[in-house]
């Protein structure tokens, strides 16, 4: 997974040509630590969607238009409009089912 930033965010997210999956963590999140791999296994499932993580440390814009609260925060773009929204550290399959249409 590719790391996006505010700046690139637009480009990168919301002007995608296929959905892409966002995961705003931190570093110092734990709970994010046990996500990244869970997501890393999917993007290897699928070329319909693009997985990116954004640092909301870093880049607190993004996360803050989005309403991301709590992490970590994964949230599903397609056509510059957010479809799904998880929050907090879950399964595999709690994100399969969630993005299945789009997978």
């Amino acid at each position: 997974m590719r790391d996006v930033t505010d700046a690139s965010f637009e480009q990168d997210v919301l002007r995608a040509e296929k959905p892409v999956v966002v995961d705003f963590w931190a570093p110092w999140c734990g709970p994010c630590k046990a996500v990244t791999p869970v997501l890393e296994q999917i993007a290897t499932e699928t070329e319909k969607v693009e997985f990116v993580k954004m640092n909301i440390d870093d880049n607190p814009a993004a996360a803050s238009r989005y309403d991301v609260l709590s992490i970590p925060t994964v949230i599903l773009f397609e056509g510059g409009e957010p479809k799904e929204t998880l929050i907090g550290a879950r399964p595999a399959n709690h994100f399969r089912n969630a993005f299945e249409p789009y997978l």
